[in-house]
């Protein structure tokens, strides 16, 4: 994981983006962003996925921002002068002055559904591109949904196979028992119908200068909402001091089967990942 402010765009990235050649750090996201005139340049963007998913964000930013009452807002991409997306894996979006994180679960679910009600009206069908990533989080969430219900497992069994998929190689033995015992609970509830969805709401929501939340560094998934939002509060607790309480009240039916999804993807994702911390965390009350 990089650290703040150890990474900066070379100039081309700042000089295709129109902005100072020089870039402070900036909190929200992963923490790897600057802030450059009036733009934020954020690194590790894949120009594939911002082909497809920075129009349709650019859009829906847009509408948001004309709408009357506001209720939320999403961080507007742009692009750079040569009018790509992604500039030597920088992307950028608009600066937003006076904003500040947003930590109250409650918040960041109700933002969720309502960012998730949007988008699955303006996006109908699966984008190709995003079956092509092959990043660690795709990887590990294309696992946790790899699922053979009559058997009551999904990703590893013992030996670390499900049918015809391995677990990365060098996954630690710890982390291959926990996705085993996770994967035992897995079968074939219903969590509703798979769409666009942001499955990293929580740490990517800010509350702009007039309280409006603002959703920035939208990380793109095809799956139900309510894998979305429990992966939203299994991060809220786990990072972000959020009452441990609530990924207790995931603890059956239809909930529990998203929570337990949204562990292996989290568990298997995490290159440091503390398997007790996640074992706590997930024990009912």
């Amino acid at each position: 994981m990089w650290e703040r402010g150890a990474v900066q765009p070379s100039p081309a990235v700042f000089d295709l983006f129109a902005v100072p050649a020089h870039g402070v750090p900036v909190g929200g996201g992963q923490g790897h962003s600057v802030h450059a005139g009036d733009l934020v340049l954020s690194p590790g963007r894949d120009s594939a996925t911002a082909g497809w998913l920075n129009p349709l964000l650019a859009r829906l930013a847009a509408e948001l921002d004309h709408e009357r009452p506001r209720s939320v807002r999403i961080a507007m991409p742009i692009p750079a002068r040569d009018l790509r997306w992604v500039v030597q894996g920088w992307g950028a979006s608009r600066f937003e002055p006076g904003t500040r994180p947003c930590r109250d679960l409650d918040v960041l679910l109700a933002t969720g559904r309502l960012l998730h009600a949007r988008l699955a009206a303006a996006l109908p069908g699966r984008p190709p591109a995003l079956g092509q990533r092959q990043d660690r989080w795709a990887r590990a969430e294309r696992l946790a949904f790899e699922t053979d219900p009559s058997a009551g497992r999904a990703v590893p069994d013992a030996g670390g196979q499900a049918p015809g998929t391995p677990l990365p190689a060098g996954t630690p033995p710890a982390v291959r028992a926990l996705v085993t015992e996770l994967a035992a609970e897995c079968d074939g509830t219903d969590l509703g119908p798979d769409q666009l969805v942001h499955g990293d709401l929580a740490g990517n929501v800010l509350l702009d200068a007039t309280g409006l939340p603002l959703v920035i560094d939208v990380a793109p998934y095809w799956r139900p909402v309510l894998w979305a939002e429990a992966v939203c509060v299994l991060d809220a607790v786990r990072w972000w001091g959020a009452d441990r309480r609530a990924v207790h009240a995931w603890a059956t039916g239809a909930p529990r089967q998203a929570m337990v999804r949204a562990a292996i993807f989290r568990v298997l994702s995490d290159p440091g990942c503390d398997v007790a911390a996640y074992r706590r965390l997930l024990q009912p009350s």
